[in-house]
């Protein structure tokens, strides 16, 4: 088989664009340098995040155990405290336990934020008359307001509405639409 001279011509700088294209850059990398002045882990193991230029920034291998377990906690809360509809069985207004965790970190929030308000609406689903509804959504909101206030939050800072079932979230007469319009939510103001 034989190649005309412009073939091979061509062949040959593309070739040689390849092999440039795959060539280091020229900058010299120290062994274990990122070629960044941003590293995702620092020396000691620590996660590290650099705030300016300058360099300076804050590892978590020159915080405490006292001081990284009350992060933790912090940013568990405020995890906690993106809940903010509790749910109820079928004509009670008891909160159920898997919501109190969550509860107690909304009320140490409104006990370390005495200015803020939250208004606790409470809802029914559309089963029983609207004046049994109203009523029972009132005393699920009153639950969750005597069990926040217990907690650490102020009576003053806690309003509380009862929609019964005019709010529904949920459009539909199944069980799954009755479960998630039974609820109490907080919403912050």
């Amino acid at each position: 088989m034989k190649m005309s001279f412009s073939t091979k011509a061509f062949a040959m700088l593309l070739s040689a664009g390849l092999v440039a294209g795959c060539s280091s850059t020229g900058e010299n990398m120290e062994e274990g340098a990122y070629g960044s002045d941003v590293a995702a882990i620092d020396q000691d193991g620590g996660s590290t995040v650099y705030g300016g230029a300058d360099g300076s920034g804050v590892s978590a291998s020159e915080l405490t155990d006292d001081e990284r377990r009350a992060a933790q906690e912090q940013a568990e809360q405020e995890a906690l405290r993106d809940i903010t509809t509790f749910y109820f069985d079928f004509d009670t207004s008891e909160i159920k336990p898997d919501a109190r965790d969550v509860l107690v970190a909304h009320a140490r929030y409104l006990a370390d934020n005495p200015r803020q308000q939250v208004r606790l609406e409470g809802h029914a689903d559309e089963r029983g008359t609207k004046e049994y509804n109203l009523a029972l959504g009132e005393r699920r909101a009153n639950a969750v307001q005597r069990f926040l206030i217990v907690n650490g939050a102020s009576r003053g800072q806690i309003e509380t509405v009862s929609y019964g079932e005019e709010k529904p979230a949920v459009r539909g007469s199944t069980e799954s639409a009755w479960a998630q319009n039974r609820r109490v939510e907080l919403v912050f103001q």
